[in-house]
């Protein structure tokens, strides 16, 4: 074996098909605010077990979140997004526990049901001017942010479609999906680190594939200032579509 097979356990070809996974994955986050692990985790499921997909993807998102950390929190709606990420922080473990106790095939189920459930979800009506979430729809937004960030490295779906609805500027709702997913990403790591599901292993094929990661999610962000802010919700939508599109086709085969 190769040098990179004892350390990440992968062959350096499906090393490099994954840093290609993870670029595409990163642009789109870079360029709408998520979508790395809607898309990255189906994906890396093709290379390596579920459990270790999800337990990457939020590796992934760990290292990636302190990048332009700064300007995110300026940015974000802060008296949304900070409740948010904390009720998921704390609910991040139930995912997590939730992942361990299911078989392969399940997670896979349940991970395309996620998929299609966000795309189906910002098609609903947005809401009118001047609206301002209440409590019950910003509990039950970090609530299922946080199972979801354990079971399945997705904290978007009902992320997304909370900010998408919502009246705000594309400049708004990104900063403040991209601040809930790193608190999720930190919480996420902490819950893997605790049940055993972040290996050294993981922990190092994360570490080589962030250059592709990087790369992709500085590109994705000097795209987003070019474009329209109808150009971006409906690229947000054709995002999500594809990727419950692609998560069916893959369970079915």
């Amino acid at each position: 074996m190769t040098g990179l097979d004892d350390l990440v356990g992968l062959a350096p070809l499906t090393i490099a098909g994954a840093a290609a996974m993870t670029f595409g994955a990163a642009y789109v986050r870079g360029l709408t605010g998520f979508g790395m692990a809607i898309i990255l985790v189906p994906l890396l499921g093709l290379i390596i077990a579920p459990t270790q997909a999800v337990t990457l993807g939020i590796l992934l998102q760990l290292l990636i979140g302190p990048v332009g950390l700064g300007p995110i929190i300026h940015d974000s709606d802060r008296a949304s997004a900070i409740p948010i990420a904390l009720i998921a922080v704390v609910t991040t473990p139930l995912g997590m526990l939730a992942l361990k106790g299911v078989t392969p095939d399940v997670a896979r189920l349940l991970i395309t049901s996620v998929a299609v459930g966000a795309f189906v979800a910002v098609l609903l009506p947005k809401q009118p001017e001047g609206h301002q979430p209440g409590r019950l729809a910003i509990g039950g937004t970090g609530l299922a942010a946080g199972i979801l960030t354990g079971f399945a490295a997705m904290p978007g779906p009902p992320v997304v479609p909370f900010y998408y609805r919502r009246p705000l500027e594309p400049r708004v709702a990104r900063a403040s999906m991209l601040l809930i997913f790193f608190a999720t990403a930190i919480a996420g790591t902490l819950a893997s680190m605790w049940v055993g599901l972040a290996t050294l292993r993981l922990f190092l094929l994360a570490v080589l594939l962030f250059l592709p990661m990087w790369l992709g999610n500085r590109l994705g962000g000097r795209h987003f200032g070019r474009v329209a802010p109808h150009v971006w919700q409906a690229t947000v939508a054709v995002v999500l579509g594809v990727a419950a599109v692609s998560a069916v086709v893959r369970l079915l085969n």
